[in-house]
This record gives structure tokens, C-alpha cells and sequence, in this order.
């Protein structure tokens, strides 16, 4: 039985943190025994918001050092820039054609993400989603791995199916959304917000961070911020992220401590800290060995670009065939 496809991406920020590694991209790495994966530095994405031109090709770079580091094997899956493969663009233009506004009107990304950004919201903003439709279609993929915030957008992606399919004839089959099962890991400094590298350094733990960063953003992490008898938001955080890194036993140890009122925040961070940095040692290591092997990684992205053109290049004739347009 032939394994389904299954498509995701990543916006080439040049660094991962924990948050994103822990609620997304290791399921990436287990996914790749299951499915048949592409994975897309999705960098025409990025570009909707703020980013560096200067150091972009350099994030793009890193990001896929990142991937190949967790895990991500390119013999068993396609690694490529969205860029580089122009049909992207090409049938974003052409589900635009069959896309009401009204339907991009309801996204509540685009509201959020307008708000933040009012100095620059543009179409490429407003119009993210049928691009994404676009990446997942033109693969013909059947499964996309989403968090809860990505489902609105799924949503629109087959209804973009299915009004082609009605308009053009049977194409493309719906998509199934596979919810992502990782944690919501919370910002160290703002437990209230989602872990993340806009809200500053002090607030994420990066993938790349040495030892000793680690050690000082998780000593200065948020614990009680009020004498309510129930977890406080950042102990919540701390005792989660030790929940899916530690030994179980030191899981309990600490709990039962916290619960028996006998807990000690500075224990409770050392011992987590070392946890995170036991478990980043060998993703730095293979991060360092990528890094100093830029050809091989080139290569690697050079080599995920030519596969996932030919795929692209040989659906969109299909779709334009469909379409009156060949």
C-alpha cells in the first residue's frame, strides 16, 4: 500500500526554539516512517511580514541545517525551498480565480496578524491562505499535519477543492488534517503568551543556545506571580516541559514536592535545565557537523528542489489542461 503524501512547512526564521520543536517538528521526524513527506521552507510566506533581505538566503540556509539536525532525512524526504519551485505562485494565481473574498474576509489569522503589523499589511497578508492551499495542492497531498490555529485555513483549502473540482472536473481529493499532538510550550518570560522569537531572546529557548544561555533564560523563568492556591501559568510551563523531557520518576519527585509545599523553584529549574540541555546535545552536535559541511547541505537543497519541480511541474499541466489553459 503506497503511503500518503503529506506536506508541511516552515518559515526560514534561521533559528528553532523548543516550542517549536516540541509542539511541531518532532512529529515531522516520526511522520517520515509513515508518509510519503515533503517538507517546504515556505520562505514566499515570510516575506508577508518583516524580514532582512540581506540575511535571508543565510535563515533559509540555517533553517534547513535546523531540519536535518532534529532528523528530517533527506533519503526519505524532500526538503526544498517554496521559492525555487515557481508553479507555487502559478496556481496560487489560478485558485485566486475561483477563491470568493469573502471566504479570505473570515480568516481570523489575517485579523490577528493585521493588528500586529499595521504598518505593513499587504495582499500577500490578506491572500497567505490560498498560497498555502496552493503548496498542499500542488503536491497532491492528502495529509497536512496543523496546530488548532492552521485548521480555519485547512478548511479553506478544500473549499478551494472542492469548487475546482465542481468547476473542472474531479482533481483533487479532500484533505485530512492531522492535528498536531505536541505541546503548547509557553514563553518563559510571558506565560501567557505561546513561546515565541518575536517576543525577544528572554522568552524561547533556541535549538542553538549554549548551555549556559539555557541555564540563565530557565533560572530567570516566571514561576508565582500571585498567592492563588492553583499553579501559576509559568510553574505550569516548567512542570510541562519537564513532564516531556524528564524520567517520570523525576517528574513525581518534583510534583510531589510542589504539592506537598516543600518545592524549591531553584531545584525545580536547575534540574530542568540540565534536562534540556542533555536533550539538545546531540541536535547541536549534528547542527555543527551540517554547518561545516555547507556543500552537502546545498546539495541537499538543490537535489529537494529538482524532486519537488518535477512533481509540480507534471500536476500543474493537469490542472491547466483542466483548466482551458493548455
Amino acid at each position: 500500500m503506497a503511503k500518503k503524501i503529506l506536506l508541511s512547512g516552515i518559515q526560514p526564521s534561521g533559528k528553532i526554539h523548543l516550542g517549536n520543536y516540541l509542539g511541531t517538528l518532532k512529529n515531522w521526524v516520526d511522520m517520515q516512517s509513515k508518509h510519503s513527506c515533503l517538507y517546504s521552507v515556505v520562505d514566499l510566506h515570510a516575506i508577508t511580514g518583516n524580514y532582512d533581505p540581506k540575511k535571508y538566503q543565510e535563515d533559509i540556509f540555517n533553517t534547513v541545517v535546523n531540519l536535518l539536525a532534529i532528523g528530517i532525512n533527506p533519503k526519505k524526504s524532500i526538503i526544498f525551498v517554496q521559492s525555487s519551485v515557481k508553479e507555487h505562485t502559478e496556481l496560487c494565481w489560478l485558485f485566486n480565480s475561483i477563491t470568493p473574498i469573502a471566504e479570505l474576509e473570515r480568516m481570523t489569522q489575517f485579523k490577528d496578524k493585521a493588528s500586529k503589523n499595521k504598518q505593513n499589511i499587504n495582499v500577500g497578508l490578506f491572500n497567505y491562505p490560498v498560497l498555502q492551499a496552493a503548496d498542499i495542492l500542488l503536491y497532491r497531498a492528502e495529509v497536512v499535519p496543523v496546530g488548532e490555529d492552521q485548521l480555519q485555513h485547512l478548511e479553506l483549502t478544500n473549499t478551494i477543492l472542492r469548487k475546482f473540482n465542481n468547476k473542472f472536473g474531479n482533481t483533487f481529493n479532500e484533505i485530512k488534517p492531522i492535528l498536531s499532538k505536541g505541546a503548547r510550550i509557553m514563553s518563559l518570560a510571558d506565560p501567557a503568551s505561546k513561546m515565541s522569537k518575536s517576543l525577544g531572546s528572554k522568552h524561547y529557548i533556541a535549538l542553538s543556545d549554549s548551555p549556559e544561555e539555557i541555564k540563565k533564560k530557565i533560572m530567570s523563568a516566571v514561576t508565582d506571580t500571585s498567592e492563588s492556591k492553583e499553579m501559576s501559568a509559568g510553574v505550569k510551563n516548567l512542570f510541562t516541559l519537564l513532564e516531556l523531557l524528564a524520567d517520570k520518576k523525576i517528574y513525581n519527585k518534583y510534583l510531589n514536592e510542589y504539592n506537598n509545599k516543600s518545592l524549591k523553584y531553584s531545584e525545580l529549574k536547575s534540574e530542568l535545565a540540565d534536562v534540556i540541555i542533555n536533550l539538545l546535545k546531540p541536535i547541536q552536535e549534528k547542527r555543527e557537523y551540517w554547518l561545516q559541511n555547507r556543500k552537502k547541505v546545498n546539495k541537499i537543497i538543490l537535489n529537494g528542489n529538482k524532486k519537488a519541480r518535477l512533481i509540480a511541474q507534471k500536476n500543474i499541466i493537469d490542472i491547466k489542461q483542466k483548466m482551458g489553459l493548455l
